[in-house]
């Protein structure tokens, strides 16, 4: 019994993990487009940047919550994982530009957010369908 349990909590965390993700990018998208025009000059970028990065961003997380209950755990955390591994990458290569002296560290850093978003939801809707024991229950 408590080895089911165990097995329910992981997949629990794991959705919880997944509709977070979504959440976030909607919020954080929000934040771009809303702020633009108070965050152009800190991160050097044009505001019309912030504001596509934003709308990408609010597309992809959407797309990720409308398909949380359409497509498996298992697709969703590769997906994840490789987004969150070339943030990483991009984050790093903006933070190496701008230290180095450049001025398209924010280019490199939004830029990358505007297509990795965009891609993920591509993936998602293109993805094959999770099969019923795979879905989170409905509450």
């Amino acid at each position: 019994m408590t080895q089911a349990r165990t097995v329910t909590s992981t997949a629990e965390r794991h959705w919880a993990g997944i509709i977070a993700d979504g959440v976030f990018k909607v919020v954080l998208g929000a934040g771009f487009a809303i702020g633009a025009t108070r965050l152009d000059a800190p991160l050097g970028v044009p505001a019309w940047l912030l504001v596509t990065t934003g709308v990408a961003l609010l597309i992809g997380g959407g797309i990720e919550l409308r398909y949380v209950r359409g497509r498996p755990a298992r697709t969703y955390i590769r997906l994840m994982i490789g987004y969150d591994g070339g943030w990483a990458l991009a984050t790093l290569a903006g933070l190496l530009v701008a230290w180095r002296g450049g001025t398209a560290g924010g280019e490199v850093w939004l830029g990358y957010q505007v297509a990795a978003p965009l891609v993920l939801a591509a993936l998602l809707v293109a993805a094959a369908p999770a099969r019923p024991d795979t879905r989170p229950a409905a509450r």
